[in-house]
């Protein structure tokens, strides 16, 4: 299957059950290599990201066994490697955490560059930087990163993040977690699944305060054991289901979900009319009318998050008045946006700054998913249509 085929011009009503974190799960799997023990990972969503980290975490040498749809048995006590050097590490964004947890057990780690979408510079410089803190030396050839840190063991320190990177904090975090003594990471992100991470390593016997706040400090231990652990649901797939229902003029309880986390998002769909409830572990969106036009800026957590843009640029096309969506985290997020312009959206691009103009409707066209969430994106333009569209690169 190469395409989504959407018949559009339907309301969504009814229930959905939201999976395990996507950002979570691809930073908690590679954290499983720091354990001494076996570790059981439940919740994990259904996706390629996962079966890839569970593929290349095998050819390392750990026994990754699928219990059930959501749930992971892991066993890294024969993981012998400190290398991650096949293709596969290229096909996902996140295999770089093999740098932090590698670095962690064994002291070294030598790992492709990564892959995976691609909306702008993704420089690792930060996690660089904060690994030479600890005593590292790395250098890269051949598509490759080489990490080693002298005498084979990490040494804690005060690292203070340039920019606020999710990624940088969490690979530090893996890395920091057996490091001698401690390690102090400022202007850390705050993100959810930072604080998810963080509970994890912490059951299994790590000792790390303050995460979901900017400092963040890890006292290293000298071994992890086992534990059985869930991870937190998706607040990017709850935020897509819940401006898919506002973009319908539907009627979707979304289960499984932890409201705080989706703060931001609620207040910008209550913005543009949509009627959110909230209950202990659901929302309920419901709208009835056109949508009312908004201005949004993507930010670090606790901001609008950047994997929300496109699915909110897509319900505010058709916004009565015009909306000013800011790109405040990636240089090039609004790649998307010819393809809503061939539905017949009116949104002109300035750099970071999107001016969409709401048009009544959008009409079905072919269209293509030029990243993750923008093919999300795609399918949410279609549902808002008359006829039949057609996602393709999904």
């Amino acid at each position: 299957m190469n395409k989504f085929v959407v018949n559009g011009g339907k309301q969504l009503n009814g229930e959905v059950t939201i999976s395990g974190a996507k950002n979570a799960a691809v930073a908690i799997i590679p954290g499983v290599i720091l354990c001494d023990e076996p570790c059981r990972v439940e919740n994990i969503p259904n996706i390629s990201d996962v079966t890839l980290i569970g593929t290349i975490l095998k050819e390392m040498g750990a026994d990754v066994k699928r219990v059930n749809k959501s749930t992971l048995d892991i066993d890294p006590r024969n993981i012998r490697t400190h290398e991650a050097t096949t293709d596969l590490v290229r096909g996902m964004r996140a295999s770089y955490y093999l740098l932090g947890a590698l670095l962690g057990r064994f002291g070294k780690a030598k790992v492709l560059l990564p892959g995976g979408c691609n909306f702008g510079v993704r420089p690792i410089d930060q996690h660089l930087k904060g690994f030479e803190a600890m005593g590292c030396t790395h250098e890269i050839s051949d598509g490759a990163i080489d990490i080693k840190s002298s005498g084979g063991k990490l040494k804690g320190n005060n690292i203070y993040l340039d920019v606020v990177s999710v990624g940088t904090t969490i690979n530090l975090m893996l890395a920091a977690v057996k490091a001698r003594g401690l390690t102090v990471i400022e202007n850390a992100a705050r993100e959810p699944h930072i604080v998810d991470l963080a509970n994890f390593l912490n059951s299994m016997g790590a000792d790390i305060m303050g995460a979901g706040t900017s400092v963040i400090k890890i006292r290293g231990v000298k071994s992890l054991h086992g534990t059985d652990y869930s991870i937190i649901p998706d607040q990017i797939e709850a935020g897509t289901y819940m401006v898919a229902a506002a973009a319908t003029m539907g009627d979707v309880l979304i289960e499984n979900v932890i409201p705080k986390h989706l703060e931001s998002i609620i207040a910008k769909l209550t913005e543009a009319g949509a009627r959110v409830e909230e209950y202990d572990e659901a929302v309920r969106v419901t709208t009835t009318h056109r949508p009312k036009s908004c201005n949004i800026k993507t930010m670090p957590h606790p901001g609008f998050p950047t994997d929300m843009q496109p699915q909110i640029a897509t319900l505010l096309s058709v916004a009565e008045g015009t909306s000013i969506v800011t790109e405040g985290v990636w240089d090039n997020r609004f790649k998307y946006v010819d393809q809503l312009t061939g539905m017949g959206a009116k949104i002109q691009v300035d750099g970071k700054m999107a001016v969409i103009t709401g048009v009544k409707k959008l009409t079905s066209a072919p269209v293509k998913a030029v990243d993750l969430r923008a093919g999300a994106a795609m399918i949410i333009a279609g549902l808002m249509t008359d006829g039949i569209t057609e996602v393709e690169n999904i």
